[in-house]
């Protein structure tokens, strides 16, 4: 058996050079499944995306996901790549310990939540309120220093984990408070603050958004007592104000408390995120 990958058409690239190209798994030439490779330089050192691994039913179990996984990760260090990330959706049961047996590691999982027709409702002495312009400038310094020391604590070096936090902040709070779409809220108990919560929008699928908890924090201090619970809650009533049904999360991997907190509210996990460094 001889594995192998075939380019599918020509080597695309846009004008800031991140490539990207779909390739046939074959077996003496014959093709059993694809592969699709891209870049994304949202990291800063440009990584490369899995994008697809798709071996046909009737060809699987023999080595050849492995073989072409392996294969991949020689073409993204050939285009100068630094790791390889992928999304795993969570039925593609076979893909993710095919994965982890070459190295990959989780790094964060995506969750989603359908609504109920009514929103819930706060326990007595807890409500929300849009959060404002001096709390915001706290916030937005504390949020960036938070996000990025999260991708450090997974793996990322600190320059890339920089331009990563940047990107995000440039592409979701370009214009702060008056970002269009987006709600930045506190929790407010008995008139303390005791945490915050930002809510914008996704789209999933093409012409498909939801609405999208890009964060949620309790105060140190208030934690334990439920406020956790209480944010989620709240982010499930402006998302209900912005007529969406769905609402999706990302977490990182090893927060087992945050995770457990959302499943118990009736997330469910879509896809598992995975990375693994090309030496």
């Amino acid at each position: 058996m001889t594995t192998t990958l075939r380019p599918i058409g020509p080597l695309q690239q846009t004008d800031d050079g991140m490539k990207s190209r779909t390739y046939d798994v074959c077996d003496n030439s014959r093709p059993v499944g694809v592969i699709e490779l891209a870049m994304d330089g949202a990291f800063g050192t440009p990584a490369g995306v899995l994008r697809q691994l798709r071996i046909d039913e009737a060809d699987r179990r023999r080595g050849r996901g492995t073989i072409a996984a392996l294969a991949a990760e020689e073409v993204l260090r050939g285009w100068g790549c630094g790791q390889v990330v992928a999304s795993l959706p969570a039925e593609a049961d076979g893909v993710l310990p095919l994965l982890e047996t070459l190295g990959y590691t989780e790094r964060s999982r995506n969750m989603l939540k359908e609504l109920a027709q009514e929103p819930p409702v706060l326990r007595s002495g807890v409500t929300g309120r849009p959060m404002d312009e001096a709390e915001y400038e706290v916030w937005e310094e504390h949020s960036l220093d938070g996000f990025r020391q999260s991708w450090i604590d997974r793996g990322l070096p600190p320059e890339q984990a920089r331009a990563k936090a940047e990107s995000s902040r440039a592409d979701h709070l370009s214009e702060g408070l008056a970002t269009p779409g987006i709600s930045i809220e506190v929790l407010v108990h008995d008139e303390d603050v005791v945490g915050h919560v930002w809510v914008g929008s996704r789209e999933i699928a093409p012409g498909e958004d939801i609405a999208f908890v890009y964060g949620v924090e309790v105060d140190e201090g208030r934690r334990g007592k439920g406020y956790g619970r209480a944010l989620m809650l709240h982010a499930e009533r402006i998302a209900h104000r912005t007529g969406r049904g769905m609402v999706g999360l990302h977490v990182f991997a090893g927060n087992t408390p945050a995770i457990g907190l959302y499943e118990s509210l009736g997330y469910a996990t879509t896809h598992h995120n995975v990375f693994k460094p090309l030496l």
